[in-house]
């Protein structure tokens, strides 16, 4: 199998159909084997059905427990060597997939990042999203020692070796930052790449400044936990990859 597309859904009957028709109409084209994973998080409104009835692997939790647990589920359960993540709101698009699959497979990093502001654009999003976007840049840079334009993207590749990481340690709840930097310790590299964001065609968003607080306190309590916990584990990695060059 190449490729696992894996897809966290929560209560989103409404627009779930038309991102697996979207993509089941794509990727044949671009992938001679492929699975898509829908990981339904004990939605009320049908999503497991409707993801089924389209085409989908469907995995429900019994109960929800979270983004970040709903990712991890699929993880565990994919087959591919490569993994994409995406939302299934249908603002990621399917275009974008193959890019993302290629440099992963190109590039020798372990990550790549889809990116909606990786070259200079700058698409319209919310206040309350922006203002956390432009708070993780700047936390993250100087932990992560360079640049990461879109640390919230949700639209992510990863190879074996992070996916044999993310089974283990993916964060529960709100993961894309943390995961950054759960890889960044290991001494793995990500690239990010350029994607569009479509417009939402049906729902709305749930982010509000409340929850926008809520979560950069949450994320910042995470991510300085995990620089603590790897930090010695990073310096020596570091170290057995450069000691075959100073030999």
């Amino acid at each position: 199998m190449n490729l696992s597309l894996i897809i966290p859904a929560y209560n989103s009957a409404t627009v779930i159909r038309g991102t697996l028709n979207t993509l089941l109409a794509y990727l044949p084209s671009h992938f001679s084997a492929f699975e898509i994973i829908v990981v339904d998080d004990a939605s009320t409104d049908g999503t497991a059905t409707v993801a089924r009835e389209a085409g989908a692997r469907v995995i429900s939790h019994p109960y929800n427990i979270g983004n970040g647990a709903a990712v991890k589920t699929g993880i565990r359960a994919a087959t591919g060597d490569t993994i994409v993540l995406m939302d299934g709101d249908g603002q990621h698009n399917p275009r974008d997939v193959p890019r993302i699959f290629e440099v992963l497979r190109n590039s020798g990093c372990e990550m790549v990042i889809g990116s909606r502001f990786v070259d200079g654009s700058h698409p319209h999003t919310s206040f309350a999203r922006s203002l956390g976007t432009r708070f993780f840049r700047a936390i993250l840079r100087p932990i992560l020692g360079r640049a990461v334009h879109d640390p919230t993207s949700g639209f992510v590749g990863v190879n074996r070796a992070a996916l044999e990481v993310f089974s283990r340690s993916f964060p529960l709840e709100y993961p894309e930052i943390e995961a950054l930097v759960v890889l960044q310790r290991r001494a793995f590299r990500f690239e990010e790449v350029p994607c569009r964001m479509r417009p939402r065609t049906a729902g709305r968003s749930s982010i509000t400044a409340f929850k926008s607080l809520y979560y950069i306190i949450h994320v910042l309590l995470g991510v300085f936990v995990n620089v603590l916990k790897y930090e010695g584990r990073r310096r020596r990695l570091l170290r057995r990859r450069t000691e075959p060059a100073k030999a």
